[in-house]
């Protein structure tokens, strides 16, 4: 579903992401790891087109998106669930959902009803607003409103930061249930080890702007990647 090839990332003089390049697939989970600062975020935002590339490229599908604005990559089936949840806090739970309705056809225009039950707290909760929420239920929004976009490719940036843990094992069920249904790749950004090493079936890790690791759950080595989080 996602193919990154060789991309590089700038801010100005400063250079973000050095030829990099990652694949996401379908039915698969594949976790991005690294420690704050190493580029993980600018990867995401450069994949969802809120951050220009400077060269190399992104494919959608097999189809190049490099220069798209974000919105047509949400129509094509791109989800984010960004870091610190950006829910609208003075909109209710109802409203915050259905703002996932933007890139979707008039025929999908309806909360999932899977939204419900990965989450049934936002049901019990449809009429309150946004910012009335807790961390862990402002999380579990920010990934409902995400689905209501019937994405291709979800992407979660740190789901479990600063999070409950009995909401990181519902977080955790819910992709989980998602990577099982087939239907959608999952990117995951985690610096939380035991919970990617849970559920990734193929990952990545960052330093510097670069991929430094990568391979699948089976050959997924604990010390190394601890080794390169911690430095």
């Amino acid at each position: 579903m996602l193919t990154v090839q060789n991309i590089n990332l700038f801010y100005g003089a400063a250079q973000a992401l050095r030829s990099v390049s990652l694949s996401a697939n379908i039915g698969r989970v594949t976790c991005l790891l690294g420690r704050n600062g190493v580029g993980k975020t600018s990867l995401l935002r450069a994949i969802c087109g809120l951050q220009p590339i400077a060269s190399g490229s992104i494919s959608l599908d097999g189809q190049d998106v490099s220069r798209l604005p974000p919105y047509d990559r949400a129509r094509r089936g791109v989800a984010l669930v960004p870091q610190g949840r950006e829910i609208f806090p003075l909109l209710t739970v109802k409203e915050n959902l259905e703002t996932g309705f933007a890139p979707v056809s008039r025929d999908h225009k309806k909360v999932p009803d899977e939204v419900f039950e990965l989450f049934p707290v936002l049901q019990s909760m449809l009429r309150r607003r946004g910012g009335d929420l807790s961390g862990g239920q402002q999380q579990q929004l920010a990934i409902g409103r995400a689905l209501t976009m019937r994405p291709k490719l979800l992407v979660l940036d740190e789901p479990t930061e600063g999070i409950q843990p009995s909401v990181i094992k519902d977080i955790g069920r819910a992709i989980t249930f998602l990577r099982q249904r087939g239907d959608m790749a999952i990117l995951l950004v985690e610096q939380y080890l035991d919970f990617a090493h849970e559920l990734a079936d193929d990952f990545a890790v960052m330093d510097r702007g670069e991929i430094v690791m990568s391979g699948t759950r089976e050959t997924f080595d604990t010390e190394a990647v601890r080794r390169h989080m911690t430095v």
